[in-house]
């Protein structure tokens, strides 16, 4: 395996950031994990620990049903929701009709009930989360080169996104309008807003996979539902509408395109719009429809360039039988990375750098490993090297 200089190859990051006009993010899930937020593994183990009586039966029922069909991983609870989704659909959620022997109503409580306890464990880890971090994040992007509208792509269900950037006071877009009961507006997503428009500078946020504050509501004149946002909840078990979170039910006004249509929509026009820099971040690539936009992206627009940082370099190799022809696309793991499509290890010469240059940012010399696939580490990597430091630290103070 060939050695890549990590001195070098840390150089031209810092040429991007500096000269790239147009940045965008992508967020998975190693975000919210950073900030001790549970990933869909410890989301799934919670789950089954918190749910008894029939509840409990039922969820196992449908799991173990999946295990017969998903053999090559673990069943994660978006799997299992997905599933029971399925039979609510198949049954029209009637108790006497019944799918391994999960009644429709049965699959409706049920899903209620996951969503409910989601909800519990993500809101008890959210009130004791320190959301500086994030905090200096947001500041940071939203300092960036003004000709551009900053756009951040998320799978997570949290609320750390908006609870930092209403902290610090920075205005932001996630496609709904409205304030009694705001709705979903189909056409803020579709189009781009241009210079001259009073929030081209506010930050867009797309949480692709639903929000914990997102639920659906039935509309009566329709006879459909439609997705509403609703502010802080007291107390999840008294709401009486259903939790959108890992959206798969097909029960939206099909005469509007549901927000997670939308949203994929706007990520490929988004990746297409030409010269731009994109940085994944806690995100593992284990979505093939969603690594599909991205790849294709990747291809048709030789402006674009894609930056991705890891947690684990076993996530490096997978990506790299997948992407090995992309030139665009440059992946940075604790000890290997993928650059111009090549496999490598990471190699540190100190005497590489140049006088006053420091590594410490990026590189951790007593376990010899890039560290920015950290979140919280790549965070102080952007700040340090923004040379605005003391406007970041106003802004979130």
């Amino acid at each position: 395996m060939e050695k890549i200089n990590v001195i070098r190859e840390v150089r031209e990051l810092k040429t991007h950031l500096s000269y790239s006009k147009n940045v965008g993010f992508f967020f998975g899930a190693g975000t919210s994990c950073a900030l001790k937020i549970p990933n869909v593994e410890q989301l799934t183990t919670g789950i089954e620990a918190k749910l008894t009586g029939d509840f409990l039966g039922n969820f196992k029922i449908v799991k173990a049903d999946l295990e017969t069909a998903i053999t090559d991983r673990k069943i994660n609870i978006e799997d299992i929701l997905n599933h029971i989704r399925r039979i609510r659909e198949i049954t029209g959620e009637k108790d006497n009709k019944k799918y391994e022997g999960v009644t429709g109503e049965s699959a409706k409580l049920l899903d209620k009930e996951i969503c409910t306890i989601i909800y519990d464990i993500i809101a008890e880890k959210e009130a004791q989360a320190d959301i500086e971090k994030t905090k200096k994040f947001f500041a940071w992007l939203s300092l960036l080169n003004r000709d551009f509208s900053k756009e951040v792509f998320t799978t997570n269900y949290d609320l750390i996104i908006e609870k930092s950037l209403e902290a610090s006071q920075i205005p932001y877009f996630d496609g709904f309008v409205g304030s009694y009961e705001p709705f979903f507006w189909q056409e803020s997503i579709d189009q781009f807003v241009n210079k001259k428009d009073l929030t081209q500078n506010w930050i867009r946020l797309w949480k692709i996979h639903g929000s914990l504050s997102w639920f659906w509501k039935l509309d009566p004149k329709t006879k459909s539902q439609k997705i509403i946002r609703i502010g802080k909840i007291e107390n999840i078990k008294k709401e009486e509408n259903e939790l959108v979170i890992y959206p798969s039910k097909e029960k939206y006004d099909s005469s509007k395109k549901q927000p997670f249509i939308a949203y994929f929509d706007r990520l490929k026009n988004y990746l297409l719009s030409g010269e731009l820099l994109f940085v994944f971040t806690g995100y593992s690539f284990s979505d093939q429809h969603r690594n599909e936009i991205i790849f294709n992206c990747l291809r048709q627009n030789n402006r674009l360039t894609a930056l991705v940082f890891f947690f684990q370099d076993s996530e490096v190799e997978s990506l790299h039988k997948q992407t090995s022809s992309y030139m665009n696309l440059n992946v940075f793991g604790p000890k290997k990375a993928i650059i111009n499509g090549n496999l490598g290890e990471w190699e540190y010469i100190s005497t590489d750098l140049k006088p006053n240059e420091k590594a410490d940012s990026y590189w951790d010399e007593t376990d010899g490993k890039f560290k920015l696939g950290d979140f919280n580490e790549l965070v102080n990597f952007l700040i340090s090297n923004s040379g605005k430091k003391e406007a970041i630290d106003t802004i979130v103070k």
